[in-house]
């Protein structure tokens, strides 16, 4: 036996470096072009999603305040004369003031570009506006339905739909604040604080 045949092969020992200085880019570390236009595609489509649900939550806001007033239909049929249909038209008007505001708010930020919060408060106003809004809306229309199931037993009429359609509306615009919340949030937990 020769010491040839125990002597492990020679690496090639020349540039060591050239191996490991692959581009920013193909290494993950978020340096590059690439990152930061996905990055800015991602928050102008949680801008967009963000209004656009604001928007639903206002149209729906809107309906079941609309259809809460307009439900008077005489004698026992005013919605006016049960707590928990005024309960539910008061969240209705309110939640119909605060998603018209954020939507204009939002509009404006999106058509002039200049924010009119600082970028945190902002974050901060729109995750709490909308939790508060929207566990008042969904608090408003649970209240009323058990009223409207009882009065349904008895007759069903257009009272009782008028009023099962403002609390369909309720939820549809709860559902709507809840997702917006959910987006609010997650710009709220990607905030920097230093």
């Amino acid at each position: 036996m020769s010491n040839s045949e125990h002597t492990p092969p020679k690496k090639d020992l020349e540039s060591p470096a050239t191996d490991n200085t692959a581009p920013a880019a193909e290494t993950g570390t978020g340096l590059g072009v690439a990152p930061i236009t996905r990055r800015w595609r991602r928050e102008d489509m949680l801008k967009r999603g963000s209004l656009a649900l604001r928007g639903l939550a206002f149209l729906f806001s809107l309906l079941a305040f609309i259809i809460m007033a307009s439900n008077k239909h005489g004698d026992w049929k005013d919605f006016d004369k049960y707590e928990e249909y005024r309960y539910l038209l008061a969240i209705a008007i309110l939640s119909t003031f605060y998603t018209a505001g954020q939507v204009l708010r939002h509009v404006q930020e999106l058509s002039t570009g200049k924010q009119m919060l600082e970028k945190r408060t902002s974050a901060m106003v729109d995750f709490f506006g909308d939790q508060i809004v929207a566990y008042l809306l969904v608090s408003s229309a649970s209240t009323a339905v058990p009223l409207t199931n009882r009065m349904r037993e008895g007759a069903d009429n257009i009272f009782t739909d008028s009023s099962a359609a403002a609390i369909s509306m309720g939820f549809f615009a709860f559902i709507s604040l809840a997702l917006s919340a959910l987006i609010s949030g997650y710009k709220l937990s990607t905030q920097s604080y230093i």
